[in-house]
């Protein structure tokens, strides 16, 4: 049986994710914050931690739960938007915050995980299409917009500092998908990008090694 860790497994795409990969027959480890927040993933089938991943500690303890347990598939979900991020108000603690948990949880993540990866050895993130560069034509979005920039460049050196144990590192985006974070006017449900962001997983080769790819499996220019 193939195993999946997941953040940020609570609701939205996470726990789409959870449901999915559970009713196909996977072993899904899934992590929340809060530990009332976790029935929706534990009913779909999940096993259920809780860990705040942007602090280390806690992520030391998942490891310790999780020790010796093989893991297929990494998934670094989580994440979060923010608050007063347009220009002349930012708010520096709320940008730090944004980062810290978009950026640098899936890299502690995949430092406490990397040796654990068996089978297909893929580390995939949440990335999104307003971390890229080329396609930023509106500004705006400080924080979140650079996190996931941010993430892109984690993902890529992941994909080369890991190169040689097998590892695939991948940065994904999901679209613009009808969430809580994405409002109930986005294009996108949450059914319809998680299939296709795990049809971009379930394909992944060597090849794909460090990209940034679309739910649809299209390379986005970084």
């Amino acid at each position: 049986m193939p195993t999946i860790l997941i953040t940020g497994a609570n609701r939205g795409l996470g726990l789409e994710f959870v449901r999915q990969y559970a009713k196909d027959g996977w072993r899904v480890l899934a992590t929340v914050r809060d530990p009332l927040s976790g029935r929706a993933a534990s009913d779909s089938g999940a096993e259920v931690y809780v860990a705040d991943i942007t602090d280390e500690a806690s992520i030391r303890r998942l490891k310790a739960s999780l020790a010796g347990t093989a893991i297929d598939v990494l998934l670094n979900n989580a994440g979060i938007y923010g608050e007063n991020q347009e220009f002349g108000g930012i708010d520096v603690e709320g940008f730090l915050r944004v980062v810290r948990t978009n950026t640098v949880a899936p890299l502690k993540m995949a430092e406490a995980f990397a040796d654990q990866l068996c089978g297909p050895k893929i580390i995939a993130a949440l990335s999104s299409k307003m971390g890229s560069m080329a396609d930023n034509t509106s500004g705006g979005a400080y924080a979140y917009r650079a996190s996931k920039a941010a993430l892109n460049m984690v993902i890529k050196g992941l994909s080369v500092d890991l190169a040689a144990s097998g590892v695939i590192a991948l940065a994904l985006s999901p679209g613009w998908v009808r969430t809580d974070m994405g409002g109930p006017t986005a294009p996108l449900d949450a059914q319809t990008a998680v299939a296709g962001m795990r049809s971009v997983i379930g394909g992944a080769t060597l090849k794909d090694n460090g990209k940034f790819l679309h739910y649809d499996g299209t390379e986005l220019p970084w």
